[in-house]
């Protein structure tokens, strides 16, 4: 019983689940992202490039055929597109995580309270204090 209530407390903890909520909603940003990309961001690149960027690739090695017409070994391609829509997604989900840390860290220097100022009385008591001890 006794492991089973340390397991409940370890996963019940707010920095857990935190985390596990984290990943949930970066699962599903990363789907977002990546419908961008492909649905919008490829596109528009294509209307430069003549194709839509993530169908760009390069033939490496044709396919072989026997006899009869029939494919044996299939052709291979270099897909650099999809490569290239990759690196496009990974850019755009690290900027918004920058933006994201950046405004979280702004709010942390808010809540920290710059330290109350001491009274005048009080540093004219320190000031003689500290004048006696001379």
């Amino acid at each position: 019983m006794g492991m089973l209530k340390e397991f409940k407390d370890f996963a019940m903890k707010g920095n857990l689940v935190d985390i596990a909520v984290a990943f949930v909603m970066g699962g599903a940003f990363g789907k977002v992202v990546t419908s961008f990309t492909e649905g919008i961001v490829s596109p528009l690149i294509g209307l430069f490039g003549g194709a839509d960027l993530s169908k760009n690739m390069f033939k490496l090695k044709d396919a072989i055929t026997d006899a009869t017409g029939k494919v044996t070994t299939e052709a291979i391609y270099l897909k650099w597109g999809d490569f290239v829509t990759a690196i496009i997604n990974f850019i755009i989900i690290a900027f918004v995580m920058f933006m994201v840390i950046k405004a979280i860290n702004n709010m942390k220097k808010k809540e920290v309270a710059a330290p109350e100022a001491t009274p005048e009385d009080i540093t004219l008591l320190r000031e003689i204090r500290d004048a006696l001890k001379k």
